[in-house]
């Protein structure tokens, strides 16, 4: 899994790359077929005299791509809805996935009852 931290007017500092890195791994006990993840920490100068950090983060997985991205006024928290945000779009395609073990029509008997078999 290759993981690319960038900062867009902000320099990534080893304590925030050390802080993303460790959210991550959250992720990844999740869904372990993660192939890239890149994420993107941006500084923002609002016209409200109000900064805004933002983050957002492309996550490559087999067979989908998900992007995120949060807003805060601190940058630890954008990173901190930024991953629970993943962590759900992650849970979510993982049990999609898991969920097309059910049996196909065609091979099912030909007195088979889908009421019965729901119920």
């Amino acid at each position: 899994m290759n993981l690319t931290i960038s900062g867009h007017h902000l320099e990534v500092t080893p304590a925030i790359r050390e802080y993303v890195q460790t959210k991550l791994e959250r992720v990844k006990r999740h869904f372990d077929q993660v192939i890239d993840i890149a994420v993107i920490l941006t500084v923002d100068n609002l016209t409200e005299k109000e900064k805004r950090q933002k983050a957002e983060i492309n996550l490559r997985m087999s067979g989908k791509t998900v992007y995120v991205e949060s807003l805060a006024q601190d940058l630890y928290a954008a990173i901190d809805t930024l991953v629970d945000k993943l962590d759900r779009q992650v849970m979510k395609y993982k049990s999609k996935v898991q969920d097309h073990s059910h049996t196909a029509i065609k091979h099912l008997p030909d007195n088979y009852d889908e009421s019965a078999a729901t119920a």
